[in-house]
């Protein structure tokens, strides 16, 4: 059945392209006197060639440090003192910049992101201590177990895609690239067909289109070039790895590869990810602010109130190309860690059997769409959710996906479940801690290695 809600019609976003190139979205929405700015440019780590991995986040960063015409110590005061907030991200499939403040700044903000376009300075002394800053980043988050074991595990879940790099890239690459590697791909990627600007807030919408032509419409375009990718191969036999080393706590990764988001798979996808751990969202700016809801889901019913857990979480995320879908268990402290892995590869071979049923999916779709109200409760989270899809899909997929959820049916969840929930489709990974006498907690299951 589908709800009313899920027949809402959908709010009116007008969009252009400037002769350059530049896509514009604008929304108007009038409840309070903000704007959010998002400008997005379709470049991540998925586009880094061999020995430049981690130069998108590099980039980003760079990006921050001062303009032709903004002195770097004033990019953070223009948006301050409309008493705004600004902040920036990059990851495998874009990299983004935004500002929300009052409305009335709203050419200050696109001042701002058309300065970023195209004028940023890349000085030397700066390339260097950000390349100590980004370093000494990757090393503080080797030395947490969780996104230690999430780097190595998404690296050998793929072997020939790009997904396989980490976001923040690998240690010899940050250590040998040059300030020229960083303009380069700058001048090459931050230009305006590569684009996507999204306006949202207490403005009118004639009014943003005619500033970002202002702003923006005498930045040249440039020739992208190639862009080819190498796809995954079919994964042919389950992969495993372990990693001892200091900590406190044991955690497992199970990884299955999963569909990107323009297939029909993504929406039963994520219902089936809500059976199983509680349903997200598809908002990475604000789905990990609140905990799923999780009483009900299987494997926290299983692992977390059989006390072999004190935390299992699922995680399946809207990419242009396919990616993973991960369920990350912490298992609790004196737990044999085979029964831990045994008892989640049983739910899971469970809901791979079974399918679900009409009460599960139900309830499910139910957290979905209470999820997809919480995540676009702000112009900000708007702004995000409009320009994070036209980037890596299109506007009309993400305005479809409600009503994609809304139609999902038991066989289809049962489908992807059977399709992708297969052990030749999945990497495991194990971090052990090492106990006082620099021994790690046994693990009795065989052939723990990475391969």
């Amino acid at each position: 059945m589908i709800s009313m809600r899920d027949k809402a019609p959908v709010p009116t976003v007008r969009s252009t392209v400037l002769d350059n190139g530049l896509t514009v979205l604008v929304q108007e929405q009038h409840a309070a006197p903000l704007a959010s700015v998002w400008c997005w440019y379709r470049v991540g780590s998925k586009d880094e060639l061999p020995g430049s991995t981690g130069i998108s986040h590099w980039v980003e960063h760079m990006n921050f440090k001062g303009t032709t015409n903004i002195p770097r110590d004033q990019v953070k005061g223009i948006i301050e003192r409309h008493g705004g907030s600004w902040n920036g991200y990059t990851w495998i499939d874009q990299t983004t910049y935004m500002e929300t403040a009052a409305s009335h700044a709203l050419d200050r903000m696109l001042f701002i992101e058309s300065e970023r376009m195209s004028n940023c300075l890349y000085e030397p002394a700066e390339c260097e201590s950000e390349r100590t800053v980004i370093i000494s980043e990757l090393q503080g988050g080797e030395n947490d177990p969780e996104q230690l074991l999430d780097v190595e595990v998404t690296a050998t879940a793929f072997k020939a895609h790009p997904y396989r790099h980490p976001t923040i890239g690998w240690i010899g690459d940050l250590q040998r690239m040059s300030r020229d590697d960083l303009y380069t791909y700058y001048k090459r990627f931050y230009v305006p067909n590569n684009a996507t600007l999204v306006i949202v807030g207490d403005i009118l919408a004639d009014d943003a289109f005619r500033l970002a032509e202002q702003r923006f419409g005498a930045i040249p375009s440039v020739s992208l070039g190639d862009r080819t990718r190498t796809q995954e191969p079919v994964q042919t036999g389950e992969r495993r790895l372990t990693l001892t080393r200091e900590g406190s706590m044991a955690y497992c990764k199970m990884a299955y590869h999963a569909p990107a988001v323009d297939d029909s798979d993504f929406a039963p996808m994520l219902l089936l990810d809500a059976v199983l751990t509680g349903a997200k969202g598809v908002n990475l700016w604000s789905s990990f602010e609140g905990q799923a809801p999780q009483r009900t889901a299987r494997l926290y019913r299983a692992l977390v109130d059989g006390g072999l857990a004190s935390s299992v979480e699922g995680t399946l995320l809207p990419t242009q190309d396919p990616f993973l879908y991960t369920v990350s268990v912490e298992a609790t402290a004196g737990t044999a860690l085979s029964s831990v892995e045994a008892e989640a590869l049983s739910v899971l071979d469970r809901i791979r059997t079974d399918g679900v049923t009409e009460t599960e999916l139900e309830r499910a779709k139910r957290q979905f769409r209470a999820r997809l109200v919480f995540e676009t409760d702000s112009v900000t989270n708007i702004a995000h959710q409009l320009g994070y899809f036209t980037t890596v899909a299109t506007l009309d997929l993400y305005h479809d996906l409600p009503r994609r959820v809304a139609v999902a049916t038991v066989e289809q969840v049962g489908e992807v479940a059977r399709r992708y929930l297969v052990p030749s489709n999945r990497t495991i990974g194990w971090f052990q801690p090492l106990n006082h006498e620099g021994e790690h907690s046994p693990l009795v299951v065989s052939g723990l290695r990475r391969r």
